[in-house]
């Protein structure tokens, strides 16, 4: 009778980002053409290009690319997913990095270590009243980071009042409820994954 040998399979770095981003995020494809990196607004402040944070996760450096602040200081505009001719799905790739990099404890060490506070309050808002409110989240960022630079923020805080591009108090949408079930739902969807 002849016995099976049986192979232990070890996941990569780069298995465990994709299990981490939603759906097929055809990181597998990337051919590291650079296209995400010339179209990203916010390239020139990244530590590392989108393009090198995937050869570094394909090379499996973990750390290296969870102390990144590559995936903080992504807007999120998905230019680079427009434009990439893999269709590889950046910024979702871009969300599990920092999803990874909070879980692993790690995000205070990047080159970004306020932008987990920041984006935590940036969803406070939008899960309290369906959008961001700048002012809140501009102060409350600066009283607890800068309180200093707090002040110096004054002058445009006031600019922009006076044209009515700021507003002193947030602003509930309509259908707010709707907006927080959905949430909930997607919250619960992510504890069941």
């Amino acid at each position: 009778m002849a016995t099976s040998a049986t192979t232990t399979h070890s996941e990569t770095f780069f298995d465990e980002v994709v299990a981490a981003t939603p759906g097929n995020p055809h990181l597998d494809l990337c051919l590291q053409c650079g296209t995400c990196s010339g179209s990203c607004p916010s390239g020139a402040d990244m530590d590392h290009t989108p393009r090198a944070i995937f050869a570094l996760i394909a090379a499996g450096m973990k750390d290296t690319v969870l102390r990144s602040n590559t995936p903080w200081y992504c807007v999120s505009c998905y230019y680079c997913m427009v434009r990439c001719p893999q269709e590889i799905h950046i910024t979702d790739l871009m969300y599990a990095l920092k999803r990874m990099s909070i879980q692993e404890g790690l995000y205070h060490k990047t080159g970004a270590p306020e932008a987990s506070d920041f984006a935590g309050t940036f969803i406070e808002y939008v899960e309290s009243y369906g959008r961001s409110f700048e002012l809140g989240l501009a102060t409350r960022h600066h009283l607890l980071h800068h309180p200093v630079d707090a002040v110096k923020m004054v002058p445009l805080g006031w600019g922009m009042w006076r044209r009515k591009r700021l507003d002193l108090t947030p602003k509930r949408i309509k259908g707010i409820g709707q907006l927080q079930a959905i949430l909930a739902k997607a919250k619960e969807l992510r504890g069941a994954a």
